[in-house]
């Protein structure tokens, strides 16, 4: 397939996103989502971050197998998810679980500065050369366990965690920003739930459940 069919496609992508939005929205309490996200969400190529033999099918609206057990998030849910960070410009973000690296050029397009952690270091190795390819110049890889956070940056404006922990980690929690925000699939297979975790100025959090959904569970060390 060439750039135009591509073009082609994550615009139906970003068409059927919309419609997805509205269908879940009494779950959400999202009628739509940003047009930044979707502007996005309409411009990073999809299909540079799945395996070649695949790529034909990189803007269907669903989960994709990137090798090693894991997977590229649904369009939809990485579209909801970057949404409920409610990100700024100048905002400095963590995310757990790179796998090919999709979710972080998009948030690297909305923010100032990403760090993306991956414990499997073939998918970090992966990541990097898309990033350098498509020339992501505010994303930053380590390879290691995601549910340690990434102190030497810490603290940060918003954290994404794209792999599911049965609970939300503590260290996520004490390395997020007083008024920031964590958006994170927690809970035991066949159970989770997305949440949204808030930390107000004083350092309390809250944690809104979103939606029902099923990610592959977060791998740690040790």
């Amino acid at each position: 397939m060439n750039e135009a069919a591509f073009t082609v496609l994550r615009q139906a992508m970003v068409e059927e996103i919309v419609a997805h939005t509205r269908l879940v929205s009494q779950e959400t309490g999202r009628e739509a989502l940003s047009e930044r996200v979707l502007a996005v969400m309409g411009k990073i190529p999809r299909h540079e971050f799945v395996p070649v033999e695949i790529q034909p099918y990189a803007y269907v609206n669903s989960p994709l197998p990137i090798g090693f057990g894991k997977t590229i998030s649904q369009p939809f849910m990485v579209a909801l998810m970057t949404d409920l960070l409610d990100l700024e410009g100048g905002d400095v973000v963590l995310e757990v679980g790179s796998g090919l690296g999709y979710h972080a050029a998009v948030l690297a397009e909305l923010v100032q500065q990403v760090y993306t952690v991956e414990i499997i270091e073939e998918l970090a190795t992966g990541a990097r050369r898309r990033f350098e390819r498509l020339k992501c110049r505010n994303v930053s890889l380590r390879v290691g366990d995601g549910s340690r956070g990434w102190a030497e940056h810490a603290p940060f404006d918003k954290i994404l965690v794209a792999a599911a922990p049965e609970l939300v980690p503590p260290m996520l929690i004490s390395q997020l920003k007083p008024g920031g925000r964590m958006v994170v699939p927690a809970g035991i297979e066949n159970a989770q739930e997305l949440l949204l975790v808030e930390k107000n100025e004083g350092g309390r959090t809250k944690m809104t459940p979103i939606l029902p959904v099923r990610f592959s569970a977060l791998m740690t060390e040790g």
